[in-house]
């Protein structure tokens, strides 16, 4: 998978960017994700993270993780024309996923276990929802979640 991972604090140690980047390509891997997918991470404070909520989802507060799909098809993009004789594969772009390391922080303590299982869970979380995944009803509810915690736990961030 090509990950790319933004540290807008500069304050997150290289560790979790590596943590983001192992769990992640452990994801699709584990998901069966093409290869050539595409995606990025943002590392954000807690007041960053509140200026996307409020601007984009209407919530006037910081949350722990937003997800930004890409949307496959879009009637009004121009389409790019290959030659037929070339062979060339499009990378698919899921999307984004922005995480408050304020809220990994804050949400590990109050959860009682690692900064690192947090940031796991939270970029995991985004991640699913980035592939289709959500918890809107009971029954996407728990495939979702089941389908998350079989990941993290395969990868070893057990709780």
């Amino acid at each position: 998978m090509d990950l790319e991972v933004y540290d807008n604090t500069e304050q997150a140690p290289a560790e979790w960017l590596d943590l983001i980047k192992q769990v992640l390509n452990f994801a699709g891997d584990y998901i069966d994700l093409p290869q050539n997918t595409e995606m990025s991470v943002t590392l954000m404070d807690n007041e960053e993270i509140h200026q996307i909520n409020k601007e984009y989802r209407g919530v006037d507060k910081p949350t722990d993780v937003i997800s930004f799909a890409i949307e496959e098809e879009d009637p009004t993009e121009v389409p790019i024309i290959l030659p037929d004789d070339e062979e060339f594969e499009i990378p698919k772009n899921i999307g984004d996923i922005m995480v408050s390391i304020d809220k990994v922080k804050e949400q590990a303590e109050y959860l009682g276990h690692s900064k690192e299982r947090e940031l796991g869970f939270l970029v995991v979380h985004g991640f699913l929802h980035l592939n289709g995944y959500d918890h809107m009803r009971a029954e996407d509810e728990q495939e979702m979640f089941g389908l998350q915690r079989e990941i993290l736990e395969a990868y070893g961030l057990k709780r």
